[in-house]
């Protein structure tokens, strides 16, 4: 029997951080619709990162070959440059082709389990933060654009957390870390532009993540029970469905129209009407209207609004004049 031809079919995808959480479900995804995906972090089977969790890039690329797809997982450090430059030459090598690159590199945040004002925060690794959780970014954008560029066309998908500009994370650090990794990619669509390369910024929405799932005490066959501790657990999302909104946009022969954006899982499934594993369409954006939040959040988000409009009326500024009509052009 035929096989039926997929979405990405032909297409070469790298996913950094595809060990696990959002990163494994976007490779399972891309890989699902047809996509050859490169699996890379640095856990591999007998050297976990220093995370010390179970999962591997091995477990992912064997997922999306028992699914049917394509992979290969590949070690790689994605803040040591040498390696980020070696992993790209040798897909230009194997492929001759780069279409996506999904950067969800976490880097085992060193930060991101202190809730703490800047006054209290240990700042001893913070260099290693920026480093592992912004700089290797940096580093994986610049070698992906390369091949990129030669064809003039390619997706850059840079994974962060939280739907607003500012706002994630427990500390100023990882706010800083976080708050970039979306700057990063207004920047670079800029840049891109002129290549037919588009860059975005997706946010999931409740992750349940493996760690998530942990956290909890269930497993993905009986995660409502964590509903139980947390109401808002009921909305959550498996990190396929943020690989699928990674996938359709991939697929999407007008993507460049979203470059520079930062959008999320949920609103990509507005659009594109795809669904999580069990068919579902979980859709954080909707629930969260109905989330009474806390005070905190408030005094901070309130400030934020107002800072925005400011700045929306800033950058006006820099828009083209309207040019000028002269006296007896107006008069004919």
């Amino acid at each position: 029997m035929e096989r039926r031809k997929k979405s990405l079919d032909g297409k070469v995808a790298v996913v950094a951080g595809a060990t696990r959480g959002a990163g494994r479900g976007i490779a399972r995804a891309l890989g699902e619709a047809g996509a050859l995906v490169y699996c890379t972090g640095r856990s591999v089977r007998g050297n976990p990162s220093p995370y010390k969790r179970p999962e591997t890039i091995d477990e992912t690329a064997d997922m999306i070959r028992e699914a049917g797809g394509q992979a290969v997982a590949v070690r790689v450090d994605h803040s040591v440059e040498s390696e980020v430059q070696e992993l790209f030459a040798r897909v230009q090598r194997e492929q001759g082709r780069l279409d996506v690159l999904a950067d969800s590199v976490a880097g085992e945040d060193p930060l991101i389990g202190q809730w703490a004002t800047l006054d209290k925060l240990d700042l001893s690794r913070a260099m290693d933060a920026f480093r592992q959780c912004l700089v290797s970014h940096v580093i994986t954008a610049k070698y992906a654009l390369q091949p990129m560029i030669k064809k003039r066309r390619g997706l850059i998908v840079q994974v962060s957390e939280g739907d607003m500009i500012t706002g994630s994370g427990g500390n100023i650090l990882v706010d800083l870390i976080k708050s970039s990794l979306k700057n990063i990619v207004f920047r670079l669509a800029w840049e891109m532009d002129k290549h037919q390369i588009a860059v975005i910024a997706v946010t999931p929405g409740f992750l349940r993540s493996e760690t998530m799932l942990k956290g909890f005490g269930v497993t993905e066959d009986n995660w409502r029970d964590a509903g139980k501790k947390d109401p808002n657990f009921l909305f959550s999302e498996t990190p396929l469905f943020v690989g699928r909104a990674v996938a359709a946009l991939a697929a999407d022969p007008k993507v460049l129209e979203k470059s520079g954006e930062l959008t999320s899982s949920w609103e990509l499934s507005r659009i594109y009407g795809f669904t999580d594993a069990d068919g579902t369409r979980p859709d954080w954006g909707e629930h969260a209207k109905e989330i009474e939040w806390p005070d905190w959040l408030t005094k901070f988000v309130e400030p934020g609004i107002r800072r925005m409009e400011t700045m929306v009326e800033r950058m006006k500024v820099y828009l083209p004049k309207p040019k000028k009509t002269s006296r007896s052009k107006q008069r004919t």
